[in-house]
């Protein structure tokens, strides 16, 4: 029997609501795959194991009249204005399938007149530039993956309000962060509403056609909640990253930002901060260190069961 399918839009640009309509219809999912298409305006998205100060000019950022948002899934930080154009696949985990659902974008686009890629651990490329970073969170029965689409958005504002780690440009061998980007408009004669359309009609031609309907976000259970949980302070910005030791390395797979706080030779919190895609290692890694004393070697045991990599850091780290 075919699985049902169903190609969701909102007309709605507050990054707050957007963020919990998708939490919510991940939270109901179950035999659904549902395409949601969103926008936000002049907004940075966080991703959820990130320190927002340290990734965002957030002062300049609200100075400005933008809002800074923090969604579930890991990755890095990305700036959304109405020249971008946000997927989301939502699917039962037993039908969770990363290159089938990129291979949505990739035939969308390239019914468009572009060909491009996907590179490296969760972005899509065109001429060797991006123009989608995409991220993910995984339950027990439901997946969600998204992502973003560079149409025409405001690049100058991109290295305006972003601070990316000097590393991660390092080996990407570019200079800023705004040079690595591009716009698919660059590259070819489209519009957010072209590209929405190329997106539908290949999730129809891969998944089964269906009409795209309106969502009315209210209508969906638990919404409120959830939106109740994304204008909180405390979500978006988290506590004030202050402690007795703080260090920060970068491996292939992101980047960690580990601040301890000591009281008696004994970590008493540990905050993580990270681009990672497993948007569970900062709360595993966090509840791992905190208790234990302050030495490399048992900060490295603790570690040890989530990476072999954060193991070997901390092994050497200078305390």
């Amino acid at each position: 029997m075919p699985m049902p399918v169903c190609v969701l839009y909102t007309k709605c640009h507050d990054p707050y609501s957007n963020l919990a309509a998708e939490e919510a219809m991940l939270l109901r999912c179950r035999d659904t795959a549902t395409l949601f298409l969103w926008q936000n305006e002049h907004t940075v998205v966080i991703g959820s194991g990130q320190n927002a100060w340290r990734e965002c000019e957030v002062s300049l950022l609200e100075k400005e009249g933008g809002r800074l948002a923090r969604r579930t899934t890991g990755g890095g930080a990305v700036y959304h204005d109405l020249g971008n154009l946000n997927f989301s696949f939502i699917v039962p985990r037993s039908a969770y399938d990363v290159p089938r659902q990129l291979n949505v974008v990739l035939q969308a686009l390239l019914s468009l007149g572009i060909d491009a890629r996907a590179s490296g651990r969760n972005d899509l490329t065109a001429q060797g530039k991006k123009f989608s970073g995409n991220a993910f969170r995984l339950l027990n029965h439901a997946a969600l993956h998204h992502g973003t689409l560079l149409v025409n958005t405001d690049r100058s504002r991109v290295g305006r309000y972003l601070n990316v780690d000097p590393s991660k440009l390092q080996a990407k061998g570019v200079r800023s962060v705004a040079s690595r980007v591009c716009n698919l408009s660059d590259l070819a004669p489209v519009t957010v509403e072209q590209t929405a359309r190329a997106m539908i009609a290949s999730f129809g031609a891969l998944y089964g056609a269906c009409r795209a309907e309106e969502l009315d976000p209210h209508s969906l259970p638990g919404y409120g909640e959830l939106l109740k949980k994304q204008l909180d302070w405390n979500w978006q910005l988290g506590r004030s990253p202050v402690g007795d030791w703080q260090g920060e390395t970068r491996f292939d797979w992101g980047g960690v930002e580990l601040i301890l706080n000591i009281e008696g030779g004994i970590v008493a919190a540990a905050r993580v901060y990270t681009d990672a895609m497993d948007e569970t290692l900062a709360p595993r890694l966090e509840s791992a260190l905190t208790g234990a004393r302050f030495q490399p070697g048992t900060l490295s045991e603790r570690a040890a069961h989530l990476s072999p990599d954060l193991a070997r850091w901390l092994a050497n780290c200078r305390i």
